[in-house]
Order: C-alpha cells, then sequence, then structure tokens
C-alpha cells in the first residue's frame, strides 16, 4: 500500500515536471541565446564598442549611446532591404560569390550560414511555392517520380511538345535536376507544395495523398453449373 501510494506521488510529480517543463526548455533557451548576443554584441565586445562610438554622436551617456547606435543600425537594415528588392539582390550575390564564396574556410560557413538563413526568408520561396507539384512518368508509364513543374508553359522539340520539372534531391531548401520531359509524361498530383516537402523530408515514410489508382484485384470466377 505505502509502495503504491509513493508511485502515485511520483507518477502526479512527473505529471507537473512534464507540463512544466516546455515552458523552463523555452525560458533557459531565451536566456542562452541574450547571454550569447551578450558576449557577441554586447557593449564590452569590439562591435558594442563601434555601437556605442556611432551613438556618442547623440548621446553622452554610454550605455544610452550603445542602445542609440543599436537603433540606428537596425533602422540602416530598411533601406538596405529596400534597395535589394529594388535590383541590389544580384550584384550583391554576384560580390558575395566572388569574395566570400570563394575563400577555403570562410566560403564554407557562409554557405551553411546562407542555406540556414534561406529557411527563414519567405521571399527566396516565394517562387518554389509558385510550382505545382506533379507525377513525372518516365518513358510515359515507368517509374513515378514526384516533381515540381515550374511553368505551364510548354515548347516544341523535334515537333514535341516538352516542359520542365525539377526532380528535388533536397527538401529545405528545395534544390534538385531541371529535366525536360514531353509533355505526355507528366500529370498533376493531388497536393500542395507542403505535401511535397513532408514526403521528401520523411525520405518516402509520409504517402502520397494520391499515388495513382490501386491496381484492380481479378474478378471472380463464378461457377454457374449446377451441382
Amino acid at each position: 500500500m505505502l509502495r503504491q501510494s509513493f508511485r502515485s506521488v511520483v507518477t502526479t510529480w512527473l505529471t507537473g515536471l512534464l507540463a512544466l517543463l516546455p515552458l523552463v526548455l523555452t525560458l533557459a533557451l531565451l536566456a542562452w541565446l541574450v547571454s550569447l548576443l551578450n558576449k557577441l554584441v554586447g557593449p564590452s565586445t569590439l562591435i558594442g564598442q563601434l555601437l556605442g562610438a556611432l551613438g556618442q554622436h547623440f548621446a553622452s551617456n554610454p550605455v544610452l549611446a550603445y542602445l542609440v547606435g543599436t537603433l540606428v543600425l537596425l533602422g540602416s537594415l530598411y533601406p538596405l532591404g529596400l534597395a535589394v528588392q529594388l535590383g541590389l539582390r544580384r550584384p550583391l550575390a554576384w560580390l558575395l560569390d566572388m569574395t566570400l564564396r570563394r575563400a577555403p574556410l570562410i566560403g564554407s560557413l557562409y554557405n551553411l550560414a546562407d542555406r540556414f538563413v534561406s529557411l527563414l526568408d519567405r521571399s527566396k520561396n516565394a517562387d518554389i511555392a509558385a510550382m505545382s507539384p506533379v507525377w513525372c512518368f518516365f518513358g510515359g508509364d515507368g517509374a513515378a517520380v514526384l516533381a515540381l513543374r515550374p511553368s505551364s508553359e510548354a515548347f516544341e522539340l523535334d515537333g514535341r511538345p516538352y516542359c520542365a520539372v525539377l526532380v528535388p534531391s533536397a527538401p529545405i531548401p528545395v534544390g534538385g535536376g531541371l529535366i525536360y520531359v514531353p509533355v505526355e509524361w507528366v500529370r498533376p498530383a493531388d497536393m500542395g507544395v507542403e505535401g511535397l516537402t513532408s514526403i521528401y523530408l520523411s525520405m518516402g515514410l509520409t504517402l502520397p495523398h494520391q499515388a495513382g489508382k490501386p491496381a484492380k484485384e481479378p474478378a471472380a470466377v463464378v461457377d454457374n453449373r449446377s451441382s
């Protein structure tokens, strides 16, 4: 009886712990991020001193100067984003490709950071969201591949209509091989881009909503002869 009471108390205590654990982990993660940012761009760091020097033109207090410099830096991001939207993205990407990406160690780190940031940048994924998931049957009735069709337009090649399909090799960010196949090989897939992404992320464990008509079972032979 005592053992059962002790087990009941422990079970109830663990239930309360599990209910509170997500909040505790969230607060711990926020505290770690604040501590990390303080070590990277805090007032005592080199970046923090530069921000303080920038804010000294507007405030004499060191702490207030740091805050003003930070606000000035954050405010300068708006005209930068406006310039990128107006056409600076390609020249900036070309400059980074010619400098940072070609450096042996820095290039690898920049590529990793760029792939991570692309997950947060919805504007980069806008073109992907506009694509249509399709089934591509290679050979007309062969292997079925789940792909993306960038455009509904087709073009003629040797008198035969062709269209472009993107066969993903990485789900996030989406990348893969661009293949031009005959139009009759392509059929619409009854899913959105999110469904296609979930299928590739699960390595095929998530089944498509509509993977084709199931094979018909042979009809049972009815013997009409009287016994």
